[in-house]
C-alpha cells in the first residue's frame, strides 16, 4: 500500500526542494519550507498548495472522489487562481481537518460530499487560496530580483518582470535561499477577472480517469495490510434485532478461520483470507431476537398508509414552504379545485461497489488507522473515535475512492466502520470487513417512500391561483442523523427540498410534509427531495395545463415568466427537441426542475412497447443553467449520468419488504436500467454567469415528469406510481 496517500498537514512537505502556500491563522499567508523548523510550523497553518523545484504543483481537494470529477474541478479552480502550469499539476486527496480550512460551507462546515455541494460551496474559498499562494510566489520573485511588486506579473507556472525581461519558473522559487514569511491573504479585488481566466471553463481531462481505466486506482478493497484478517458478517434480517443463540462449531473447525464474535446486530466470522470466511459464514447457525418492532414492517402497507395520511388534509402537518395564504383559497374554492396523488416506492442506491471497512486499532485501544470509501471524513472520523471511547485526532483516517456514492455512503459509516473497529481491537489485528451485493441491498439505506398530494386553483385566465404541495414520508433526518433533527424542527430538506416551486410565478402556495413513523432505514438518495418533488410537480403541471384548455409549453411559460433563467433553459430545450416533432407512435413530454441554485429542464421521447406495455424512452433531451461552469465537458457528464440514474429509477428499481426484511438480493431481483435501454442524449450547459452550483443531481428531478407527461401526450395514461413499469406491464 505504497502508493496509499497518509497526508497530515506536516506530510505535504516531505519531499525534496518543496514549499507550501499556507493560509495562516491569523489571515496572512506564508511559505513553508521543507525543513524540520517549517514543518514544526505547520501545526497551526492550513495548506491548499505545494510546490516543488521541479515545478510540479500539488494542490489539495477536500471533498471525495466518487465518479463526479471533482478531483479534477476543485484543483483548476485554485489552479486558475495560482496561475499554475496544469500539466504540472498534481492533486491530492485531503483526509481530515483541520474543518476551518477544509470543511465545505454548504455542509455545516465539515467534510462531507453530497448534493452537488462541492463546487458551490468551495469556489470562493478556492480561488482566494489560489490568489493568495500567486501573490506569495510574486511576492518573493519581486524581492529576489530587487524590483517593485506592482512590476510583476504571472504566466503559466511562472512570475515575470516584463521591464527586465526576467522570469522565474514556480520551482525556481521555491528553490530560492530567502522567502517572505508572511504575506496578506488575497482578497476578492485580486481575483483574476473573468477575461483572464484559461483554467476555469476549459475542458480539462479528468484526473481519476487514467487510473480507473487502467485498473491502477486504490479502492477500500484494495487495500493490504500485514497481519490483517479479512471478516464477513451475517447481519440480522430484520433491524433492531440481535443474535440470541450461536452455532458456530462447524465453521470454527475451517482452516484458516480466526474467529468467530457476536456483534449488536451481526455475527463476525474472521479468516486469514475473505473466501475462507465466507465459506465459514455457511456453517454458522443464528437465531435472532424477535422483538424489534420492524418484524411488522410491511412496503405495502407503508404505501397505503402514506397515501391516506397525504390525502386527509386534516391530519397535522409541519410546513415547509409558503406564500400568500394558499389554504385559505383552495378552501373558499374546493369546488373549482382540481386534484391528483402521486406514490414514489423505495429504492436503492445500487452503486457498483459494495461496502467495506478497513480498521487497525492502536495496541493502546485508543487510536487507529482507517481506510474506508465515504462520503463523510468528518463523520466517519467522529464515528471512529465514538467507538473507540477516544478523541478524533487519535484517527489517522484515508478517504478512498469510491465506485459511486449517490448518497449510500453518508451517514453508513457509522455502521461498517464501528464493526470493523470493534473487530480489530478485540483480535489485535487489522481487519478488513467485506459486504457482499446481497448484505448491501438486504440492509439498505432505502430513498423513503413518498405521497405527493397536490391540489390547485386556476383564475379565470387558467393561470394558477394557489398550490398545495402535500407530502407524505417519514424524515430522513429524523433516523440518519439525529442531532441535526433536533434543530430542524420538523423540517427535512432532504425529503421536501423542491416543493417550493421558487421560480414559478405562483402568488399562493403551501408546501407541506405530513411526518410518517418509518418502516425502514431511509436516506438520501442521488437527487434528494427534488426527485421526487419535482417529478409530482410537473405531472399535476400538465394536468392543471389540460384543464386550462393550454398546451404544456405555453402553460410553463407564463409560470416561468418571472425567472429569465428557468424561462431560458426551458425554451432552450424547447428548441434542442424541436418539441412536439416526433414519428408516428412516439409523444414528447416535458418538465422543468431545479436543484438548488441549478436551474434545468428536460424533453422525453418515449413509445410504448405493445408487447408488455413497458416505457421505452428513444430520446433525452436537457438543458441545463448551472451558473459559471467550471469544467463544462465533466458537468456535461454528470448531467448525462443523472439522466440515466433517474430513467432507471422511475423505469424499473423498487425496493419492497415484508415482515421486516428487504425481498431482493441482487440485481437479478432489482434491476437497474441496461445499457441497451439508455436513450439517446443531448445536453446543453448554459452558462449564465450566476454563481456556481453543482450538476451531479439536476439531471434526476427532470427525468420523471417528463416521461409521465410523454406517456400521457401519447395514451392518455397517468403515470402516477413511481416505477411506472409497474403500472404500465
Amino acid at each position: 500500500m505504497n502508493d496509499i496517500l497518509k497526508p497530515s498537514r506536516r506530510g505535504f512537505l516531505i519531499g525534496s526542494g518543496s514549499l507550501a502556500i499556507a493560509l495562516l491563522a491569523s489571515g496572512g499567508a506564508g511559505i513553508l519550507r521543507n525543513s524540520a523548523q517549517a514543518a514544526s510550523a505547520t501545526q497551526d497553518v492550513n495548506a491548499w498548495v505545494t510546490i516543488h523545484a521541479d515545478d510540479s504543483v500539488a494542490i489539495r481537494f477536500a471533498s471525495t472522489e466518487m465518479g463526479q470529477g471533482v478531483m479534477t474541478s476543485l484543483p483548476m479552480i485554485v489552479a486558475e487562481e495560482l496561475d499554475a502550469d496544469w500539466s504540472r499539476v498534481k492533486v491530492e486527496q485531503v483526509n481530515q481537518g483541520p474543518l476551518e480550512t477544509y470543511g465545505n460551507p454548504q455542509t455545516g462546515g465539515i467534510l462531507f460530499t453530497a448534493g452537488s455541494s462541492s463546487i458551490e460551496g468551495y469556489y470562493d474559498r478556492l480561488r482566494l487560496a489560489g490568489a493568495t499562494a500567486r501573490r506569495i510566489l510574486m511576492q518573493a520573485a519581486a524581492s529576489h530580483w530587487n524590483v517593485a511588486l506592482a512590476e510583476v506579473t504571472t504566466g503559466p507556472g511562472m512570475v515575470i518582470h516584463a521591464p527586465t525581461s526576467q522570469r522565474l519558473r514556480y520551482g525556481e522559487i521555491a528553490s530560492l535561499p530567502t522567502l517572505p514569511e508572511n504575506v496578506p491573504a488575497a482578497t476578492e479585488a485580486d481575483l483574476k477577472p473573468r477575461s483572464e481566466w484559461r483554467i476555469i471553463g476549459t475542458d480539462q481531462d479528468r484526473r481519476d480517469i487514467p487510473g480507473k481505466t487502467r485498473g491502477e486506482t486504490v479502492y477500500s478493497i484494495d487495500v493490504r495490510l500485514p497481519g490483517m484478517v479479512y471478516a464477513a458478517q451475517i447481519l440480522a434480517p430484520v433491524e433492531g434485532e440481535t443474535p440470541a443463540n450461536i452455532d458456530d462449531t462447524h465453521a470454527r473447525a475451517i482452516p484458516g478461520v480466526v474467529d468467530v464474535i457476536a456483534l449488536k446486530n451481526s455475527v463476525a466470522i474472521l479468516a486469514e483470507s475473505f473466501e475462507t470466511a465466507m465459506a465459514a459464514r455457511e456453517q454458522v447457525s443464528v437465531s435472532w431476537s424477535e422483538t424489534s418492532r420492524f418484524r411488522n414492517a410491511d412496503s405495502q402497507q407503508e404505501l397505503a398508509d402514506i397515501r391516506a395520511a397525504a390525502e386527509n388534509l386534516e391530519r397535522e402537518a409541519v410546513t415547509w414552504s409558503s406564500r400568500g395564504d394558499a389554504t385559505a383559497i383552495l378552501a373558499q374554492n374546493s369546488a373549482q379545485t382540481v386534484s391528483a396523488t402521486y406514490i414514489t416506492e423505495h429504492v436503492y442506491h445500487a452503486q457498483m461497489e459494495p461496502l467495506c471497512a478497513i480498521a487497525s486499532v492502536d495496541e493502546d485501544e485508543k487510536g487507529a488507522e482507517v481506510w474506508l470509501g465515504t462520503q463523510s471524513q468528518t463523520l466517519s472520523i467522529v464515528a471512529a473515535a465514538q467507538t473507540l471511547g477516544t478523541t478524533p485526532d487519535r484517527i489517522r483516517f484515508n478517504a478512498m475512492q469510491m465506485g459511486g456514492g449517490f448518497g449510500r455512503r453518508t451517514f453508513f459509516a457509522r455502521d461498517i466502520l464501528s464493526d470493523a473497529i470493534i473487530l480489530s481491537r478485540q483480535i489485535k489485528r487489522p481487519v478488513k470487513l467485506i459486504w457482499t451485493r446481497e448484505d448491501d441491498v438486504k440492509n439498505g439505506w432505502l430513498r423513503p417512500a413518498t405521497a405527493h398530494h397536490m391540489t390547485a386553483l386556476l383564475d379565470d385566465k387558467g393561470d394558477v391561483r394557489a398550490f398545495r404541495h402535500r407530502v407524505a414520508s417519514p424524515s430522513i433526518f429524523e433516523f440518519a442523523a439525529p442531532q441535526r433533527w433536533e434543530n430542524a424542527k420538523g423540517r427535512d430538506l432532504l425529503v421536501m427540498e423542491g416543493t417550493e416551486s421558487s421560480d414559478y410565478d405562483i402568488p399562493d402556495l403551501i408546501a407541506e410534509n405530513v411526518l410518517m413513523e418509518r418502516q425502514s432505514r431511509v436516506s438520501a438518495w442521488r437527487g434528494i427531495g427534488w426527485g421526487i418533488n419535482c417529478y409530482a410537480r410537473e405531472c399535476f403541471i400538465d394536468e392543471l395545463a389540460s384543464a386550462a384548455g393550454k398546451d404544456p409549453v405555453t402553460f410553463r411559460r407564463r409560470l416561468l415568466a418571472k425567472s429569465p433563467r428557468g424561462l431560458a433553459a426551458l425554451n432552450e430545450v424547447i428548441r434542442m427537441s424541436e418539441f412536439g416533432k416526433v414519428p408516428e407512435g412516439r409523444a414528447h413530454g416535458l418538465a422543468f426542475a431545479g436543484y438548488k441554485a441549478t436551474i434545468g429542464a428536460g424533453v422525453a421521447e418515449v413509445s410504448i412497447d405493445p408487447e408488455n406495455g413497458f416505457v421505452k424512452v428513444h430520446k433525452f433531451w436537457a438543458a441545463v443553467d448551472p451558473g459559471i461552469t467550471i469544467h463544462p465537458k465533466n458537468c456535461e457528464a454528470q448531467v448525462e449520468g443523472g439522466i440515466i440514474f433517474g430513467l432507471s429509477g422511475l423505469m424499473r428499481e423498487r425496493i419492497t419488504f415484508s415482515n421486516g426484511e428487504i425481498d431482493q438480493n441482487n440485481f437479478y431481483d432489482y434491476e437497474p436500467m441496461r445499457i441497451n435501454a439508455i436513450p439517446e442524449i443531448a445536453v446543453n450547459i448554459i452558462d449564465s454567469g450566476a454563481a456556481p452550483s453543482g450538476a451531479g443531481e439536476i439531471g434526476i428531478p427532470m427525468t420523471g415528469g417528463a416521461v409521465a407527461n410523454a406517456v400521457r401526450a401519447l395514451t392518455g395514461q397517468k403515470l402516477q406510481h413511481m416505477p411506472f413499469a409497474i403500472e404500465t406491464a
